[in-house]
C-alpha cells in the first residue's frame, strides 16, 4: 500500500474556490490589458506629442524663412520691384517656399522607400 508522504500534492489539493479564480482571472485581465494597451498608448501619445512640436517648430521656421526672404527682396532690391512689379517679391516668395516644401516632401518619401528595403 503506497504512503500518503508520497502521494502528489495535486492529487490531494482541493480545487480553489469560485470567488478566488474569479480574482486572479480578474487580476490577470486587468494586467494583460495595461500590458497591451496602456502602456503602448502611453509610448504613442509621447511619439505624437514630439511629432506635433516638432511640425509646429518647422512651421514657425518655414513661416519666418518666408517673411525673411520677402522682406530681403522688398528692401534690398532698391526699386526693382517698384511700380507695376511690386508684386514680384510676393511671387518669389511663394514659389520659393512651395519648392521648398516639395524637396522636402521628395526627401521624405526618398527616405521611407530606403527604409524599406
Amino acid at each position: 500500500m503506497p504512503d500518503d508522504a508520497s502521494a502528489s500534492p495535486t492529487e490531494d489539493a482541493s480545487p480553489a474556490p469560485i470567488p478566488q479564480l474569479i480574482g486572479e482571472l480578474k487580476d490577470l485581465v486587468g494586467g494583460y490589458v495595461r500590458q497591451e494597451t496602456v502602456v503602448p498608448l502611453k509610448s504613442l501619445g509621447r511619439y505624437l506629442g514630439f511629432g506635433i512640436a516638432g511640425a509646429i517648430l518647422l512651421g514657425i521656421g518655414a513661416l519666418l524663412l518666408g517673411v525673411g526672404l520677402l522682406r530681403v527682396l522688398q528692401e534690398e532690391t532698391g526699386d526693382t520691384f517698384a511700380g507695376d512689379y511690386s508684386f514680384a517679391p510676393y511671387l518669389i516668395t511663394f514659389v520659393a517656399l512651395i519648392v521648398g516644401g516639395a524637396l522636402t516632401w521628395a526627401a521624405r518619401g526618398r527616405t521611407r522607400r530606403r527604409k524599406e528595403a
